[in-house]
């Protein structure tokens, strides 16, 4: 059990020291009197209830693949990275097939009540840098299905 709380400090403070870099964050944590960890913590906590509970689910949702994507797809624009460029291009197309989906699929939520917690794993793993998901299915899935159906 030692080692298990070990890990979870380590882990702690690596989190504590990424969100470091952010201004608002040593700002929360200097007005509330809160760690900066609980802060983070705390408000992803909230955006998976209202994502599970569906309180404004669809808004939240559509605010989380848009507000970062749309900042770093302006970022790659002044950068020559092909590998930015593809990642952000690939993620506005998911994004917009997924939006297009919801959509046409009305009974979804009813169905899947999950569905925008699901959309806001799959749009996290998509977008973020760490994961860098629309490249993975670009390089994957659409890359290869091209290809093919170029040749044709």
């Amino acid at each position: 059990m030692d080692a298990f709380f070990a890990k979870a400090k380590h882990y702690e403070a690596q989190f504590d020291r990424s969100l470091a870099q952010y201004k608002c964050m040593r700002d929360a944590e200097e007005k509330l009197h809160i760690p900066k960890v609980f802060i983070a913590l705390g408000g992803a906590l909230i955006l998976f209830l209202v994502a599970y509970f569906n309180i404004a689910g669809e808004l939240f949702t559509d605010l989380i693949g848009w507000l970062y994507p749309a900042y770093a797809s302006f970022q790659s624009i002044e950068i020559s990275s092909r590998s930015a460029k593809r990642q952000w291009l690939t993620y506005w197309s998911l994004f917009g097939f997924i939006q297009t989906l919801e959509y046409f699929s009305s009974g979804l939520v009813y169905w899947f009540p999950s569905f925008f917690v699901v959309k806001t794993f799959l749009v996290l793993w998509l977008a973020l840098p760490q994961f860098r998901g629309a490249e993975l299915v670009y390089m994957k899935l659409i890359h290869p299905w091209m290809t093919v159906k170029k040749k044709e």
